[in-house]
């Protein structure tokens, strides 16, 4: 899950618009199809009951089943036997199974993948910078807070869920709707550790507190407007996070060598130790 997890009702209350014209599923699907599109119903998401969804919409149920339906039929919704309808999972398909598994087995992936980000990520926090609104500023600074919270707690898996969840809202805020999507695949393949031991690179001496200081230098100059500033913070931010995760994975290669090392000299020494003194 790329976000934290509200309750439906906190998350979701009056979210529908009132259809205003001539009640039909069809435009019940253009409203749900537009806040899937724009990023606001996310993966995961679970949509209101349906007697509350036919209120908010001000349809009647048949309409709306049928407009469920249709969005069901096209894989936009999903429903879940005695659990309620929710987003589907719409960014999996932008990497199958078989292409991220060719991705993760291929060391130039990493390096590209990086690469990628460091561009994308760069342009996002530069748009940010650019469109953001008061709303938006106030998502980014919400999600900071949290994160120095999860930092100050020493709580590494909520410290890194909030992190990915930072630059998502980032890609949010930036307003433009293929990077958001192209970004969320990003950031699919970031959450399920293809790439690197995030855990790795946050245990490495001083990384989470730079990090932590990075994702603040980013939110800073977004919120005070300053798109040079957003776009460089980011990117040096991108190229720190390779470097680090090159530096965790020579430092578990190194730690993977030092402990088979140990393990045969341990096992090994004393025959050739005896060997040697029988022939001496």
């Amino acid at each position: 899950m790329l976000h934290t997890v509200l309750p439906p009702e906190s998350r979701l209350s009056e979210l529908f618009s009132r259809i205003a014209h001539s009640r039909t599923a069809d435009e019940v699907v253009a409203q749900v199809e537009a806040l899937i599109l724009e990023g606001v119903l996310r993966v995961g998401d679970r949509l209101p009951g349906e007697r509350e969804l036919s209120r908010q919409f001000d349809v009647s149920r048949p309409i709306l089943r049928d407009a469920l339906k249709h969005l069901e039929a096209r894989g936009l919704l999903a429903t879940r036997h005695g659990g309620g309808t929710y987003v589907a999972d719409v960014i999996g398909q932008v990497f199958a199974r078989p292409v991220i598994e060719l991705i993760a087995a291929n060391a130039k992936a990493t390096t590209d993948y990086f690469e990628f980000r460091r561009d994308m990520e760069a342009l996002a926090a530069d748009y940010a910078a650019r469109r953001a609104n008061a709303d938006d500023r106030a998502l980014l600074a919400g999600i900071i807070a949290r994160m120095e919270a999860a930092h100050e707690a020493r709580d590494f898996d909520q410290e890194a869920s909030i992190d990915v969840e930072f630059h998502g809202a980032i890609s949010e805020c930036a307003h433009n709707i293929v990077l958001l999507h192209t970004l969320r695949s990003c950031y699919r393949l970031l959450s399920e550790g293809v790439f690197a031991n995030r855990r790795l690179v946050f245990d490495l001496p001083g990384a989470r507190e730079q990090l932590l200081a990075q994702h603040r230098a980013i939110f800073a100059a977004i919120a005070a407007g300053d798109a040079a500033a957003a776009r460089t913070a980011a990117r040096d931010h991108i190229t720190f996070v390779e470097q680090q995760a090159h530096a965790a994975e020579r430092t578990g290669d190194w730690e993977r060598v030092a402990r088979l090392r140990l393990r045969h000299r341990a096992g090994g020494d004393a025959g050739p130790s005896r060997r040697n003194a029988a022939h001496g």
